[in-house]
């Protein structure tokens, strides 16, 4: 175990966040804690940037509503807490999803590719899952014809913007790559959208909601998932 390990435990023992604003503070302490280039560092300052744009959009931008899309930003990043301290108790309970970036967060790789192996796992695993939380929550349908939806689509650009400028502070200063491995990483980069990715976590949260009755096979499904998306983690964090 790192000897920061007790203190992200501690961390994340303020969870689960019930706001934004908590969601933030706790994701500014992991990025506080850790190293720069440790794997859970490298993601969570990406998603750091993430949570401020939507606190700072929420704030500014005329959403349909904005109390839901809040709600569900909080009850989204509470499970990328609850993995993480899953993985920290080495409890066989973490998700398949998050253990390939977890368990290769000391491998000399780079950081763009710690990011994109966790955006892959909490936007292709963990959003279904948020979306259908929080509709139960708010008593609504998951369905595309709601303004939730609308609001949903609309975080879009946002979310793309703070994409790019992580991408460009992940390949330059000390976290800068050879040359002979940008081509591989443009490579990566084009085969993960954070657009498709969420288009993609809607349409399985739709079919995690047809199922909400049905535990078992509810289960089946959300295991199913949670095994694909690892393994597509694993090919993110193959060596260049």
């Amino acid at each position: 175990m790192a000897p920061t390990d007790d203190t992200l435990k501690r961390i994340l023992s303020r969870a689960p966040a019930a706001t934004v604003a908590d969601a933030l503070a706790i994701l500014s302490s992991i990025v506080e804690t850790l190293p720069p280039g440790d794997g859970i560092w490298c993601f969570s300052r990406l998603y750091q940037a993430v949570t401020e744009q939507i606190g700072t959009s929420l704030a500014q931008t005329t959403f349909q509503d904005p109390a839901w899309l809040a709600r569900l930003d909080a009850v989204f990043a509470n499970l990328y807490f609850r993995a993480l301290a899953l993985f920290l108790d080495g409890s066989p309970d973490t998700p398949r999803a998050w253990y390939p970036l977890f368990a290769a967060r000391s491998e000399p790789l780079t950081a763009l590719q710690f990011a994109l192996a966790g955006m892959n796992a909490h936007i292709n695993r963990d959003l279904p899952v948020a979306l259908v939380t929080t509709c139960r929550e708010a008593g609504m349908e998951l369905s595309r014809g709601t303004r939730e939806y609308t609001d949903y689509i609309a975080v879009n650009p946002l979310l793309a913007d703070v994409e790019a400028r992580i991408k460009t502070e992940f390949l330059t200063g000390p976290f800068a790559v050879a040359d002979q491995l940008l081509g591989k990483l443009d490579d990566l980069v084009a085969n993960f959208s954070i657009v498709e990715a969420r288009g993609g976590a809607w349409s399985h949260g739709e079919a995690l909601w047809a199922l909400r009755d049905q535990v078992g096979l509810s289960a089946t499904l959300l295991d199913t998932l949670d095994g694909l998306v690892g393994f597509a983690s694993r090919g993110l964090l193959m060596r260049l």
